[in-house]
C-alpha cells in the first residue's frame, strides 16, 4: 500500500510539473501576439505614428534583452521554480497596468510585460534540462507548442472580443491576466516543494566564457534574427495585409492562421532535433520557407496566394522558434549552462530583434509602402539561415570537438 501510495504521488507530482511547465509556456507570448491586430486601433486611439506604435512590441524584447543576462543569475539565488513564480506575478502586474488607458501606463504596463517573459523564457529550458535530462527534445515540444497554441489563440481573438463582443482594446488584452494567475496558482506547488528539498546545481561556464564561444554566439544570432522575423510580421502582418486588400478582421484571423500553422512544427521540430546528430537539415528547410513566403508577400496575389504565403511564414515561425530553444538544452552539458546560453542568446537576441517591429514601422512611415519592409526581412531571413548553420553543429558550449549530444 505505502509503495502505491508513494507512486501515485510521484505521479501526481510528475503531472502537477508538466501541467505548470504547460501554463507557463501559456504565458509567454499572448500579451504580446494580443496586440497585433488592434494596434492601428491603439495608435489612432492615442493618436501616435507607426514607428511610436511598434515601441508597443519592441518595449518588451527590450526588456528581455535587459533582463535575460541577469534572469539565470537570480534564479541560482533564488531558486529557478520561487523565480518563476515571482515572474508570473510581474506578468500580472504588467497586463493590469497597460489595461489602464493611459498613454505613460501603457508602456510601463509593457515593459513590466516584457521582464516577467523574459524571466521565464530564460528559465524555463533549465527546468527542462534539470528535470527531464533525457526527453528534453518531447518536453520542449510540449511547451513550444503550448505556447504557440495560446500564441495563436490570442491572435485570433482579438478583433472578435474588441469589436465583435465590444469590450475595446483596454478590457481585450486585460482578459490575458487571468491566465497568468491562473499559472502562477498551478506553478506555485512546484515553490513549496523546492524549498524543501533544494536541487543542488552545477557550477556552469562563467560569463566570460559562455561569451568567448563561437556555437554560444550562433546560437544566439539564430534566436535574435529568427525573433526579428516573428515579431515584424506579428506587429505589422496585419497591417500588411489590409493594404493588399484584407478587411480589418481577416487580416486579423489570418495572423491567427500564421500562428497556427506553426503549431505541427513547434512540436515536431524539437522531437526531430534531440535525434539528429546535428540540426542543419532543419534549418536548410525553414530558410526556402522563409524566403518562399517573403518574395510572395512582395510580389502579391489573391487571397489564396497570400494565404498560402502566410502558411509558410507560420510554418517557418514554429520550426525557427522551438528550434532556437531546444538548442539552448542541446547545446548545453547541464541546466545551469543551459540557463545561461538562454541568458545570453536571449539577452543579446532580443536586443538584435528589438530593431524589428519599430524599424519595419519607421520604413513604411517612410516609404508608404511595405515592400522596403519586406526585403529588409528577407535580408534577416538570410542571416537566420546563416546562423543557424553554424548553431545546428554538434558541439557543447566551450567545447570545440563534436559533443555526440543525445536528448
Amino acid at each position: 500500500m505505502n509503495d502505491k501510495h508513494v507512486s501515485r504521488e510521484s505521479s501526481f507530482q510528475s503531472l502537477l510539473l508538466i501541467l505548470g511547465i504547460i501554463f507557463i509556456a501559456f504565458n509567454l507570448r499572448p500579451a504580446l501576439t494580443s496586440v497585433g491586430p488592434l494596434i492601428g486601433t491603439i495608435r489612432a486611439d492615442f493618436g501616435i505614428s507607426n514607428g511610436v506604435a511598434g515601441m508597443i512590441t519592441t518595449l518588451p524584447l527590450l526588456a528581455f534583452a535587459a533582463f535575460s543576462i541577469i534572469a539565470p543569475i537570480i534564479g541560482k539565488k533564488w531558486g529557478n521554480e520561487a523565480t518563476l513564480f515571482i515572474s508570473l506575478l510581474v506578468l500580472l502586474a504588467g497586463i493590469l497596468v497597460r489595461s489602464s488607458g493611459h498613454l505613460g501606463l501603457l508602456f510601463v504596463g509593457t515593459a513590466l510585460i516584457g521582464i516577467g517573459i523574459a524571466i521565464c523564457n530564460v528559465l524555463l529550458p533549465a527546468i527542462v534540462k534539470q528535470r527531464y535530462p533525457y526527453k528534453v527534445g518531447i518536453m520542449t515540444s510540449i511547451y513550444s507548442t503550448s505556447m504557440g497554441l495560446c500564441a495563436a489563440t490570442a491572435s485570433g481573438l482579438s478583433i472578435p472580443l474588441a469589436k465583435g463582443v465590444g469590450l475595446g482594446w483596454h478590457l481585450t488584452l486585460l482578459l490575458w491576466g487571468i491566465v497568468a494567475l491562473l499559472g502562477a496558482v498551478i506553478w506555485f506547488p512546484q515553490v513549496l516543494k523546492t524549498g524543501k528539498n533544494p536541487i543542488l546545481q552545477p557550477a556552469g561556464l562563467s560569463i566570460k566564457s559562455m561569451f568567448r564561444s563561437p556555437i554560444a554566439w550562433q546560437v544566439t544570432l539564430f534566436l535574435g534574427l529568427q525573433s526579428m522575423l516573428f515579431y515584424g510580421p506579428i506587429t505589422w502582418l496585419p497591417e500588411i495585409l489590409i493594404n493588399k486588400g484584407f478587411s480589418i478582421s481577416g487580416s486579423g484571423w489570418m495572423l491567427s492562421f500564421m500562428q497556427f500553422c506553426s503549431l505541427p512544427a513547434n512540436f515536431l521540430t524539437p522531437v526531430l532535433a534531440g535525434k539528429m546528430k546535428n540540426q542543419r537539415p532543419i534549418v536548410i528547410v525553414v530558410g526556402i520557407l522563409y524566403l518562399v513566403s517573403l518574395i510572395g508577400l512582395i510580389i502579391g496575389g489573391n487571397t489564396f496566394f497570400l494565404s498560402l504565403c502566410v502558411l509558410f511564414l507560420g510554418v517557418a515561425q514554429g520550426a525557427c522558434i522551438s528550434l532556437a530553444l531546444t538548442l539552448f538544452s542541446l547545446r548545453s552539458a547541464d541546466s545551469t549552462q543551459a540557463a545561461q546560453l538562454s541568458g545570453m542568446a536571449q539577452s543579446v537576441g532580443y536586443l538584435v530583434a528589438a530593431i524589428s517591429p519599430i524599424f519595419i514601422g519607421m520604413l513604411f512611415d517612410l516609404t508608404k509602402s511595405w515592400t522596403l519592409p519586406l526585403l529588409f526581412l528577407l535580408l534577416v531571413a538570410v542571416g537566420t539561415i546563416l546562423s543557424g548553420l553554424g548553431a545546428g553543429r554538434d558541439v557543447y558550449v566551450g567545447e570545440r570537438s563534436p559533443s555526440r549530444n543525445k536528448a
